[in-house]
C-alpha cells in the first residue's frame, strides 16, 4: 500500500519530540542547532529566527550525510537539532529524516510563527 503524506506525517510526529520556544532555546544554550528548513524565498519574505542555520528541506540529506563532499559540518550526530519551518510539518519530516540517517536527538519546534509567538527575536528579511 502506498504511503500518503498523512501516513508520513503520524510517523514523523510519533518519534520526532515537538517543544517549544523556551525548551529550544535551553537547547541552543548547550550547542544545539537552530535548523530552518524552508526554502531561501520563505526567508526573503520573513527572515529568521535569530541564531538559526539554514539548509532547505530539499537538500537535507545531502547535508547530513558526512560521507558525501556536500556535508554541512554544523550538521553532527553529537549535536541536538532543532528543527523548524513554517508551519510545522517539513521541520517534522525533516526530523525524521536525520533520525533515520542516526542522528539522535532531533526535536521539532513547529513553524517561524512558533518561535515568535514564544519570544524568540527574528532576523531579517534577508
Amino acid at each position: 500500500m502506498p504511503l500518503t503524506v498523512k501516513d508520513m506525517m503520524e510517523a514523523a510526529n510519533a518519534i520526532v519530540e515537538r517543544i517549544d520556544t523556551a525548551r529550544a532555546q535551553a537547547l541552543m544554550g548547550q550547542g544545539a542547532l537552530l535548523l530552518d528548513v524552508r526554502d531561501g524565498a520563505e526567508l526573503e519574505r520573513t527572515g529568521r529566527a535569530e541564531g538559526a542555520h539554514h539548509i532547505p528541506r530539499g537538500m537535507l540529506e545531502f547535508r547530513a550525510d558526512d560521507a558525501v563532499p556536500s556535508h554541512d559540518p554544523e550538521l553532527r550526530k553529537d549535536r541536538a537539532i532543532v528543527l523548524h519551518c513554517a508551519s510545522g510539518g517539513r521541520a517534522a519530516l525533516a526530523g525524521k529524516l536525520l533520525k533515520d540517517m542516526g542522528y539522535p536527538e532531533v526535536y521539532n519546534l513547529g513553524g517561524l510563527s512558533d518561535w515568535i509567538n514564544g519570544g524568540g527575536a527574528v532576523v531579517g528579511p534577508e
